[in-house]
């Protein structure tokens, strides 16, 4: 497949956004023609069955899938005519979930086949969507200890063990995640705005900002929803803060997946005597 920019905007945020002109993904769409000749030069190798694009992640606007789609389609009659009997479209990925939990419609896999269904029906074409986001972002919690609370005399923080070397979403994307403390002590306390920081050496070491909680306090838990997609995945072993390990709940049994981190482990790496390389 050739993977091409539709130069559509997503709405979404700058490094989330793929299918641009700008963007560093796909093929220069204006000399196609260079690729389709060596192609065919390669006829015997490479066979082009179809035509790719993926626009962005997090999109909560099905119709720009649909704007997507119908560039796409003109390049498909493009490359037809040139001999090419392409059969797919992938239209790739990138729908958005629910991370605001404030009840928004997020379209659905099946919104967005419906909204391209007809041009690929028309064009006669296998549709491909990656819609992976929309289906394991919402199964997975990201789990904090408290491990204190305080005040710089402007604005008020919940520290906890988790940070951004394990959840880096917010501060890399600048992204909400929804943030509840599990179980808040005795009756209805006051709630107050935090920010929600871990121990990491960098301004940026936030999981959320400006949330309004009932203050918790050490030991108790902080549960950051919505971690299913694009959090582990990107964690890191940064300011020598180790990954955390991993559970799944099958109705009301817990089963560890995914060990401990172990501190002498990772240091074994750095154990060995430095020996000279030789040409």
């Amino acid at each position: 497949m050739l993977r091409i920019n539709p130069d559509v905007d997503p709405k979404v945020h700058p490094y989330v956004s793929t299918g641009m002109a700008s963007s560093k993904f796909g093929i220069d769409n204006q000399h196609i023609d260079q690729y389709l000749k060596t192609i065919k030069e390669n006829d015997s190798h490479v066979v082009l069955q179809g035509v790719h694009c993926h626009i962005g992640s997090t999109i909560k606007e099905v119709s720009i899938f649909r704007d997507a789609a119908l560039v796409m389609v003109d390049f498909v009659k493009m490359i037809r005519k040139e001999g090419f009997e392409l059969q797919y479209l992938n239209i790739g990925g990138g729908l958005g979930i629910d991370y605001e939990r404030d009840g928004a419609k997020i379209p659905t896999p099946s919104d967005l086949i419906d909204t391209v269904r007809d041009l690929i029906e028309k064009m006669d074409l296998k549709l491909i969507i990656e819609p992976g986001r929309s289906m394991v972002g919402n199964t997975t919690v990201f789990v904090n200890t408290v491990i204190g609370v305080k005040s710089n005399g402007t604005k008020n923080f919940i520290v906890t063990d988790g940070s951004m070397s394990e959840l880096i979403r917010p501060s890399l994307y600048d992204t909400y995640q929804h943030i509840e403390i599990a179980e808040p002590a005795g009756g209805p306390p006051p709630h107050e705005k935090y920010d929600i920081v871990g121990p990491v050496c960098e301004s940026a070491d936030f999981l959320g900002k400006d949330r309004v909680l009932p203050k918790p306090e050490e030991g108790q838990v902080l549960v950051v929803f919505d971690a299913g997609a694009y959090c582990q995945a990107m964690s890191s072993n940064y300011n020598m803060k180790l990954t955390c390990a991993e559970y799944w709940v099958d109705g009301d049994e817990l089963f560890q997946i995914r060990k401990d981190p172990d501190l002498d482990q990772y240091l074994s790496v750095f154990d060995n005597v430095p020996t000279q390389i030789k040409d």
